[in-house]
């Protein structure tokens, strides 16, 4: 089984405006002269992680991380002005062009696969490859699974701490509740929903719970940004069509791609990704027997890092 590469430091750190508004923290790793790499995070809002960098042979990948508009150490923190899928992907064309990159493989889990296709739709002759992880493709049944009624019958005990902040007669469109919570006047009462909403996910990420995953969820900086950018999202469709990802499969089809996706991913059921495979049967479909959602989970980490390895010796050879 594969596992993670050892713990390396970043070697440099770009400060990248993309508006008027918005400075993107952008990370480089590994080295200048390897395969260029871009690795997409999670949420939206969740941000980069010192762990994702250890997906990657150091001595074969140029590793490009960053965190989206409004997460981690991108500035103004939180922010849901000018913060929009397409505005996403025109950062990511933004880092891009200001590394001088030809092309690069793009690597996202969850919301970071949503973005990487949706990203690769926009701008196919940028993209050399595709790794998915835990498919999420923004469809409202997507989101009513996880926030409104399915999850909250496998987990009711996680349930009822995440439904704690809304009154009983708002429970009927929980992210239209959070939502207004989150984006009001009273600090105390954003503090408590952000935290409710950032640890359900936390919790349910892995197949079984792991306190590392649900530690970063309960970080006040991280939770903040996750409740919020994620309702800002979800309450506007995600900037989405419905079915947009699978009505333009056609754009990213040739592309090389890699589909990975725990059985018992709770968070982004498996569902979405056989859809997803059946409408794109050339990208290779990786099933973990046992793994839920996390990134972080043992067979998750060794098909993402075994894919890796793989896409270094054909890319060399």
């Amino acid at each position: 089984m594969a596992s993670l590469y050892p713990d390396i430091k970043a070697n440099s750190h770009h400060s990248l405006a993309v508006s008027n508004l918005h400075t993107l923290y952008v990370e480089e790793c590994g080295t200048q002269e390897g395969i260029p790499v871009l690795f997409l995070h999670g949420g939206p809002g969740a941000g980069i992680e010192r762990y994702h960098r250890r997906f990657f042979d150091p001595e074969k990948y140029r590793m490009i991380l960053f965190d989206q508009r409004g997460s981690g150490k991108s500035t103004p923190h939180a922010c849901l002005e000018e913060n929009t899928t397409q505005d996403l992907v025109s950062d990511i064309e933004k880092i891009r062009e200001h590394l001088g990159i030809d092309q690069w493989i793009v690597f996202g889990g969850s919301w970071g696969s949503t973005l990487a296709m949706v990203y690769a739709q926009a701008h196919p002759e940028s993209v050399r490859a595709l790794v998915l992880r835990g498919i999420f493709m923004c469809r409202q049944k997507e989101i009513n699974w996880f926030y409104q009624e399915g999850a909250s019958r496998i987990y009711p005990d996680y349930w009822e701490d995440f439904v704690a902040p809304i009154p009983l007669e708002k429970r009927n469109n929980m992210v239209q509740a959070f939502y207004e919570i989150l984006t009001g006047d009273n600090d105390i009462a954003r503090m408590s929903a952000a935290k409710a909403w950032s640890v359900w996910e936390g919790r349910t990420a892995s197949l079984s719970a792991r306190a590392e995953v649900v530690e970063h969820f309960s970080h006040l900086h991280t939770a903040l940004s996750v409740a919020m950018i994620e309702c800002h999202y979800f309450v506007n469709d995600s900037f989405l069509e419905e079915d947009q990802i699978l009505k333009n499969i056609d754009k990213i089809r040739d592309i090389p791609s890699f589909i990975v996706q725990g059985r018992y991913d709770m968070i982004c059921p498996m569902e979405s990704a056989y859809e997803l495979h059946q409408a794109w049967p050339e990208a290779e479909f990786i099933v973990v027997k046992e793994a839920g959602h996390a990134a972080s989970e043992p067979g998750i980490i060794s098909a993402l890092v075994s894919i890796m390895n793989k896409l270094a010796v054909e890319e060399t050879v």
